[in-house]
């Protein structure tokens, strides 16, 4: 089986390089989290892969589809889930996911069995016929996750997909995503709270200065640093590795 997700070369410059030669590969059905202080190329290495982003140069794969050749193929086997929701003000969560599932031409009998099911999942059941634009940030993020998730795609981009959510919150998403992770769908998701990427990442890749210069499961990552300690203790030493590497090949 071809990788869910797998990139090479892949770079973007601005006004100065912010994704410099990028190579990655995700299995499917992994959950995968993308790590980096802000800045460090994170959001613009995912959003090349949902198509948001032409690359400078580089390669995308998804499930063995060329997503620059492709794009169409490729961004149906694909969510996309950003930490800024976009959902309009003026549906009802249902009508929304009605929406969406008729964009991706899914069945109507599925679409709504899949859009009943999202509701019940993501605990939206007592808003799900009330107009979004009086949602909460969190209700709506998770307006925006059912979205991504009605046309039952096989690979879920996440970029900070618990900013503004309270706890209960945050455990109904958490818990859509391993179920999720557990039937198959391959899951890659940045964070900056390391707790969730320590209990949920398979394996952990970190970003700095635009490069990714570590990837692996934890106990990899405590192995190349030589001590027992926490992701977050982990997160600071590559960082700060890894930045002075970048400035001593400036």
């Amino acid at each position: 089986m071809p990788a869910a997700l797998a990139i090479s070369g892949l770079a973007k410059s601005f006004d100065r390089p912010v994704v410099k030669s990028v190579d990655l590969t995700i299995r499917p059905g992994e959950f995968y989290a993308l790590l980096g202080p802000n800045g460090a190329g994170k959001t613009t290495i995912l959003r090349m892969v949902a198509g948001l982003l032409k690359p400078d140069a580089g390669a995308i794969s998804i499930f063995g589809i060329d997503a620059l050749a492709d794009p169409v193929a490729a961004k149906q086997r694909m969510a996309w889930v950003s930490d800024e929701p976009m959902v309009y003000d003026r549906l009802t969560p249902l009508e929304y996911l009605d929406f969406v599932a008729g964009l991706w031409q899914v069945e109507p009998a599925r679409a709504r069995a899949a859009a009943h099911e999202l509701v019940d999942w993501l605990g939206l059941r007592p808003h799900a016929n009330e107009l979004c634009g009086g949602f909460s940030k969190g209700m709506l993020q998770k307006v925006a996750l059912a979205g991504a998730l009605v046309h039952d795609p096989q690979l879920i981009i996440l970029d900070e997909p618990l900013t503004g959510l309270d706890a209960g919150s945050a455990r109904q998403v958490k818990d859509v995503l391993r179920q999720r992770t557990a039937s198959g769908v391959t899951v890659i998701m940045t964070t900056h709270i390391l707790e969730v990427a320590e209990r949920m990442a398979e394996r952990i890749g970190v970003i700095a200065e635009g490069r990714l210069i570590a990837e692996g499961t934890l106990a990899e990552l405590r192995t190349r640093i030589g001590r027992e300690t926490t992701l977050e203790e982990i997160f600071l030493d590559l960082v700060a590795e890894g930045t002075e590497q970048g400035q001593d090949a400036a």
